[in-house]
């Protein structure tokens, strides 16, 4: 089966978290997770910024985008892993879960941002 990365690919804003409130995911900005063509791609909340390297996956019927990550938060190095998955029901909201290397977890749901066409 070929896989097909471009439901996943783009800028995706963060709109709710688990985790964290809305005062902190977007205090330096907007929230985002983008995953690019070549399933790169990076996310920021809050004072996190780290970029990701993932690959889809079939797991009980559904795809998948798995990604680890490695970044800083307040410029300390974190790492950990993560996934992300289309809500079933509209196409252009992702859910998933970020899993830090020995810390925190957020299931987190994000939207996404339609592309400037010029």
């Amino acid at each position: 089966m070929k896989e097909k990365n471009s439901d996943f690919t783009g800028k995706w804003n963060i709109y709710e978290m688990e985790t964290w409130d809305e005062d902190y995911f977007n205090e330096d900005g907007q929230a985002f997770i983008k995953i690019n063509k070549d399933k790169t791609g990076e996310f920021k909340f809050g004072y996190v910024n780290a970029e990701i390297d993932g690959r889809i996956v079939e797991k009980g019927g559904e795809k998948l985008f798995e990604f680890t990550f490695d970044g800083n938060d307040e410029m300390e190095s974190c790492q950990g892993r993560g996934w992300i998955k289309l809500n079933k029901d509209n196409l252009k909201i992702l859910e998933g879960e970020l899993f830090f290397h020995m810390g925190d977890s957020s299931a987190f749901s994000a939207k996404k941002v339609k592309e400037k066409k010029n």
